[in-house]
């Protein structure tokens, strides 16, 4: 067991390495390692035009794909756990985990015929951007919601809550928003993450100025090997980034419950 786990943590770090030794390596062509050291190539990167607007695009989808991705699926993911019906819950369960099962090219031809139309002309907004992402992550979102409410056994505290005159509103703002703190958090830094290396629906529904990053960043592979190298560690320092803010926030969020508790 020992040595599979070895084999797979060399079979997954050794690309990440490799991508992070090129990235300061003079040149490198048809060899193992680069040769020569330099960091002109994130200098390169951090100078370019297109991709320093790609970085700030992908920051500003990743954040609204987050706020919304929370204000629609914490209702959603309630209305879920507390509907009467079985049958109903495994039918919206089919239903939000759909777009997992479809292939992101699907859903962005899907995109492309409907918001290229003269009655929506938005297609390349980043408005558009945004909604596409929230279409791919919210899934991931309910799941981790959904799931956390019965491990809570959630609508127990809110029978409780109810028993001592508390009405729907209260008991959602003081039973079901404190509990799901953490779980809220977790489920974001999932949604983060898949937004910020979000590439493939991206690609095809994205304007000249809302590009992200990783649809720019293809176009590095086109060039000198330490310059792609390095702009891909941006893009992974990126989505490390923002899985590390998610983890520091679903941390306080649970000292923050723990401490109220």
């Amino acid at each position: 067991m020992a040595v599979v786990t070895t084999l797979y943590l060399v079979y997954l770090f050794t690309p990440i390495v490799l991508l992070f030794i090129g990235s300061f390596g003079g040149t490198w062509f048809n060899t193992l390692l680069p040769s020569g050291f330099t960091a002109d190539w994130y200098l390169q990167v951090a100078s370019d035009g297109s991709f320093r607007r790609a970085f700030w695009t992908s920051l500003k989808v990743c954040l609204l794909t987050c706020v919304i991705g929370a204000v629609v699926g914490t209702p959603l993911a309630y209305a879920i756990y507390r509907a009467a019906s079985q049958k109903v819950r495994a039918a919206s369960r089919i239903v939000y985990l759909l777009p997992i099962a479809v292939p992101p090219l699907v859903l962005a031809f899907g995109f492309i015929l409907v918001f290229s139309s003269n009655e929506l002309p938005f297609l390349g907004s980043l408005w558009v951007l945004v909604g596409g992402h929230l279409v791919l992550t919210l899934p991931y979102l309910l799941h981790t919601l959904v799931g956390d409410m019965r491990h809570l056994r959630l609508a127990e505290q809110e029978l409780a809550a109810e028993s001592l005159g508390a009405g729907f509103f209260t008991r959602f703002r003081d039973v079901v928003l404190p509990s799901l703190r953490q779980s809220l958090a977790s489920g974001l830094i999932m949604v983060a993450a898949l937004s910020i290396g979000e590439f493939q629906l991206s690609n095809l529904v994205a304007g000249f100025l809302t590009r992200p990053y990783p649809v720019v960043l293809l176009q590095a592979f086109y060039g000198a090997t330490g310059f792609a190298c390095a702009a891909t560690v941006v893009l992974l320092v990126l989505a490390l980034a923002a899985s590390g803010a998610g983890a520091l926030t679903a941390r306080g969020a649970q000292d923050v419950h723990g401490f109220s508790a």
